[in-house]
């Protein structure tokens, strides 16, 4: 489980800062401690916040002491009243719509260390590389992408080269890519 982006907000503000560091955690377990007398794990507010990636569930007692810290009796009463969930419609800032773009346009991503690929829309999420520099992709690839967002990894779902499928590729792994229109 992983708290709704409103239950971090409401954290944040309780807190008086954002909760995105492994030191922002900790000091908002800290002020959770403070302000409850009750102890949660860093990890386990990791995991909940979605910095760990893990599929344990927390304990209602965790979600409770949360609930508390954020002036609610209990969690369900706290979840009752956010309305907000893991999903949504929302656009996300620095992201490359595949709808917006037109067959024939070209996109250039960069990434750590020097590396950058110009590649032309095919249209369907489909693109060819037109020119590569320091990448393992290389000119002709037909890569498959559903999305591309400045600030993360580039998750290409198929590569084909020559007729060949080299599975998946992701780029940016560590740093993330950034896009421009050509």
């Amino acid at each position: 489980m992983i708290f709704s982006k409103k239950i971090i907000q409401l954290l944040q503000q309780k807190c008086g800062h954002d909760v995105r560091t492994p030191y922002d955690i900790q000091c908002l377990a800290l002020d959770i401690e403070s302000q409850t007398g009750e102890h949660i794990g860093v990890n386990t507010l990791k995991r909940l916040l979605g910095s760990i990636d893990d599929e344990r569930s927390p304990r209602i007692s965790t979600l409770d002491v949360v609930a508390r810290y954020l002036g609610y009796g209990d969690w369900d009463t706290l979840s009752q009243l956010d309305t907000g969930s893991n999903s949504s419609f929302d656009t996300i800032d620095g992201e490359l719509r595949m709808a917006d773009l037109s067959v024939g346009q070209q996109v250039l991503i960069t990434y750590l260390p020097n590396r950058h690929v110009c590649m032309e829309y095919l249209g369907d999420g489909h693109f060819r590389v037109i020119e590569a520099e320091n990448s393992k992709l290389l000119v002709g690839d037909m890569l498959s992408i559903s999305h591309i967002v400045n600030n993360y990894p580039l998750f290409v779902t198929n590569v084909l080269r020559e007729n060949a499928d080299l599975g998946s590729f992701t780029a940016g792994k560590a740093q993330g890519i950034t896009w421009t229109l050509c």
